[in-house]
């Protein structure tokens, strides 16, 4: 569809910020009781019923549960043939509760849904909120992906805190991680008096540590390797007939992440030839992809952050963790930039960082995160060429793209 009486884009994002601001007190509540009522991945119940209250209320038609997942909530609005799927994300981190600030992320998405509302018909536009749980730990996404969530998207956005400065959209970087699980199994006998009839599966764990310890010097800089024995014995007198080691392998390319797991599996394999143990291998979560942020809509939200008032301090972005935003990214236009809590300081995952994912700075990231991602969704319905791209890319995805999932 072409748009023949497209608004004027100068007033439509008025309309846009007015919107945000004008619910200012009802998104800052919505944050707040996120952040004060942590859930974990899988089970954050409560933050998708209050997404889902708000958005209801708000006129946009809401499914908790959706795509077969328990804690996602879909909330769609507008007739318009170009479709913008914003990602809220909301669970919390064992001990430390938001430490990586998701509750400003969710204010951020459902923000940008209710901000683009008043103008979605005139755009041509229709508004996708999306609520994706398990980002920290199982890869909600990647669920959600599978079950076909992105199948009638032309584009997707989100928005992540973090404490300090702005940086680009544009350069932002994600590594792919895999997590899985290995185990070992030996023969049990007693440490004292028959060592030599057992078979240690403790000591092939902690032989798969020490050999990946080594492997590191030789690993670039993009990438590493991470795990720790979860279960290696019962007791100091029975020599273990099974241990169990999580791993992660994380790096920025997928080739040289695949070339580096099956590095990693050849030292569990090692260790287990060296002490007789047999051994396998399963994964634990959905595996991230990198991220790839689509150029020109990283590149409006630039332009969009520095509108509201904002500065790019840090051009480079942030780098080495990961995020299952990644793998949407891979296979649809896509963007995830970082909105600074100005002023703030604490390394994501810290007590420090839960602190401040509730500060007034905190708030202002999430209504000015929220106002941007509107207008980044906006500059796509209104800019004719990106529009077309967008429509394009869509037409030429073959059915079922969007699910195929990542292997390593």
């Amino acid at each position: 569809m072409e748009i023949i009486e497209s608004p004027d884009l100068a007033e439509a994002k008025a309309r846009v910020a007015a919107a945000v601001d004008d619910r200012r007190d009802a998104l800052l509540a919505l944050s707040h009781a996120i952040h004060d009522d942590p859930e974990l991945s899988w089970e954050e119940h409560r933050a998708a019923a209050r997404i889902a209250e708000l958005m209801s209320a708000e006129g946009f038609a809401v499914e908790v549960g959706a795509y077969g997942v328990g804690t996602a909530v879909e909330a769609t609005y507008g007739s318009g043939d170009l479709t913008v799927v914003i990602c809220a994300e909301y669970d919390a981190l064992p001990g430390i509760g938001h430490a990586c600030g998701h509750n400003v992320i969710a204010t951020c998405g459902v923000g940008a849904a209710l901000g683009l509302k008043p103008v979605a018909d005139a755009a041509g536009l229709r508004i996708k909120l999306l609520g994706t749980p398990a980002e920290e730990h199982g890869g909600g996404k990647v669920a959600l992906l599978k079950a076909g969530a992105w199948e009638d998207a032309d584009y997707s956005m989100m928005v992540h805190g973090m404490t300090g400065a702005d940086g680009s959209a544009t350069g932002f970087q994600a590594t792919a991680v895999d997590r899985f699980q290995v185990t070992f199994h030996g023969q049990a006998a007693h440490a004292a008096g028959t060592p030599w009839a057992a078979v240690n599966a403790g000591a092939a764990a902690t032989l798969s540590l020490t050999a990946l310890a080594l492997l590191r010097q030789h690993v670039v800089r993009t990438a590493n390797l991470n795990g720790f024995i979860s279960d290696g014995g019962r007791a100091t007198n029975i020599i273990p007939d099974r241990a169990v080691v999580q791993m992660e392998v994380r790096a920025a390319d997928i080739e040289e992440w695949r070339s580096l797991k099956k590095r990693a599996l050849a030292c569990f394999e090692g260790a287990a030839i060296a002490t007789g143990c047999t051994w396998e291998w399963e994964p634990t979560e959905y595996p991230y992809a990198p991220v790839a942020p689509d150029a020109d809509l990283a590149a409006r939200w630039d332009e969009n952050l520095v509108a509201r008032g904002r500065a790019i301090t840090l051009t480079e972005g942030v780098s080495g963790g990961s995020t299952d935003m990644g793998n949407v990214t891979q296979v649809l236009p896509a963007i995830h930039p970082m909105i600074a809590f100005l002023g703030t300081t604490g390394a994501p995952h810290s007590p420090e960082f839960t602190v401040a994912a509730a500060t007034p700075a905190a708030d202002d990231a999430a209504i000015d995160g929220a106002v941007i991602l509107a207008w980044t969704a906006l500059d796509a319905a209104l800019d004719p060429t990106l529009r077309t791209r967008l429509k394009d890319a869509r037409a030429q995805r073959p059915a079922g793209a969007t699910t195929a999932t990542l292997e390593t």
